[in-house]
């Protein structure tokens, strides 16, 4: 009985480990001075899937890591880079799945041409059941 109480605790006390105690990074909340540069961030930010939630976008997300992401691309953006220089070293460091529009390649192939193709086995589905019906 002892044994899995103490297990119990453990993996309800594992979350709590797993969180940082340092700071967030200095631009993780804090807007740039420049509205035209925060903007430029902003945008940019808004298309970055956050690598740690997997479907919220860095700007949307509390996760620590997504913090960290909107402080690299907010004093990169005051450092004079663009935002299509960030977004190629944001692939380049964690791959294609970071952008929420990946560019085409071998790897994202079947994610553009899955959707045409699926519509036009509907098609041709659709257009083979109506000629049965006039028949």
């Amino acid at each position: 009985m002892r044994r899995t109480a103490a297990l119990l605790a453990l993996a309800a006390a594992s979350p709590l480990a797993a969180q940082s105690q340092l700071p967030p990074a200095e631009y993780a909340n804090k807007q740039l001075a420049d509205p035209a540069k925060e903007a430029e961030a902003a945008e940019l930010m808004a298309t970055l899937r956050c690598i740690v939630c997997q479907g919220q976008a860095i700007s949307d997300s509390d996760a620590e890591m997504a913090g960290d992401m909107r402080a690299l691309v907010r004093e990169r953006i005051a450092a004079g880079e663009s935002a299509d220089q960030i977004r190629a070293w944001l692939i380049a460091r964690y791959g294609d799945y970071v952008s929420y529009d990946p560019p085409m390649s071998t790897a994202t192939a079947p994610l553009w041409i899955a959707p045409l193709a699926l519509l036009l086995i509907g098609g041709a589905i659709a257009a083979r059941s109506f000629r049965r019906r006039r028949r």
